[in-house]
């Protein structure tokens, strides 16, 4: 008996919490099905199975406006639409904004079904009053209410489409999963600078004015001396980060780890975790440090991780954009061990409730491959 196919879509695989999630879905539903993933561009830098098929659209991200971006749609949708009527896929889920767009676009030419997997409340991406922010809410309130299911991977996204984008198709909740045991197994590697446990803190993500490094930076300022910040993440912020870091006098105490595809082995190595996003979705490397036993802290930013922490049982919340209640934090885990070690429990104990396992029993369901 053949096994049943499961189809992805993504702009690539090069760094990114939904691109890691990608990575892990599939590389656990290969033993079961038949895996394909289809990428605009060829750029990986996960561990992907060999067993799963990759096919490349061939679309060039990096180098493009967003004018060009925009009027490529319809040609990759109909470059699309051949490689699903090509190879018999009778249905797509795709992950990402643009992917996204291009998945129900195709769905015109290819009549399959089409999924898309919303990771992060738009009203929050799109805040500004940017020409690409006013493309990006007129395609979603124009194109998402055509494809046949959403699946939001937070509660508040799904209210945030069906309020502020007028989205009335089926929408599925379903969170991130994670191979807990493919984590711990990595937190255990060796490191190549000494880090003090206790006196450490430790954020990761991509170096962009969403992630707020700058204000994690600022506070650093208000703590101790002895306390050292570790950022784990590249991007187009690294020069002005690096600049302020210079000008605070704290070229001793931030430290720019750069891109690492095995963050656990640093997240592992620290006791205190800081998001300050001013906006998420479902971010996997606040689950991933809860799963490495660091104490967390996390702005209480839309959407995920007042879901995660449980409205601030199994870490601290806090408003976004603020430095004082950053700071006030800190020195709360800092100056009581006892209650560090407290959430550091609590986070753990959270964090298991997200395995892989249980993740992919639910993909199986909505894609019928069970």
């Amino acid at each position: 008996m053949s096994k049943k196919q499961i189809v992805c879509l993504i702009n690539s695989l090069e760094g990114g919490g939904a691109e890691r999630f990608v990575v892990t879905l599939l590389n656990t539903l290969v033993d079961s099905c038949e895996c394909y993933l289809i990428l605009l561009e060829y750029k990986i830098t996960y561990e992907i199975d060999d067993r799963v098929k990759i096919i490349t659209l061939g679309s060039n991200l990096q180098n493009q406006s967003g004018f060009t971006k925009l009027i490529s749609l319809p040609k990759l949708a109909y470059k699309l639409s051949k490689i699903m009527k090509e190879n018999n896929f009778t249905q797509l889920i795709s992950f990402l904004y643009r992917s996204n767009y291009i998945n129900i676009l195709a769905k015109i030419f290819s009549k399959h079904r089409s999924i898309i997997s919303e990771r992060i409340a738009p009203s929050s991406m799109y805040s500004d009053n940017s020409l690409n922010s006013k493309v990006s809410k007129f395609l979603i309130k124009n194109l998402y209410n055509r494809a046949d299911l959403i699946l939001p991977v937070s509660f508040a996204i799904q209210k945030d489409l069906e309020n502020n984008f007028g989205i009335n198709i089926e929408q599925k909740i379903i969170y991130n999963g994670y191979d807990i045991d493919h984590i711990d197994n990595k937190a255990k590697e060796n490191i190549d600078i000494d880090i003090d446990k206790n006196n450490s803190i430790i954020s990761v993500g991509s170096l962009n004015k969403r992630k707020n490094h700058e204000l994690l930076i600022r506070a650093l300022v208000a703590l101790n001396t002895k306390i050292k910040l570790y950022i784990l993440g590249v991007g187009e912020e690294y020069g002005n980060l690096k600049e302020l870091v210079i000008d605070l006098n704290l070229e001793n105490r931030v430290f720019f780890l750069g891109f690492d595809n095995n963050p656990y082995k640093y997240l592992s190595k620290c006791s205190i975790f800081v998001l300050v996003s001013n906006s998420e979705g479902f971010p996997n490397v606040l689950v991933e440090a809860m799963l490495c036993n660091c104490a967390v802290i996390s702005t209480d930013c839309l959407s995920g991780p007042r879901e995660i922490l449980s409205d601030a049982k199994y870490g601290i919340l806090i408003p976004t954009n603020d430095k004082n209640k950053l700071v006030e934090a800190l020195n709360k885990l800092l100056d009581n061990k006892k209650q560090k070690y407290e959430y550091q429990k609590l986070a753990r104990t959270r964090a298991e409730e997200f395995k892989i396992s249980l993740v992919t029993n639910i993909y199986k369901e909505v894609l019928c491959v069970v």
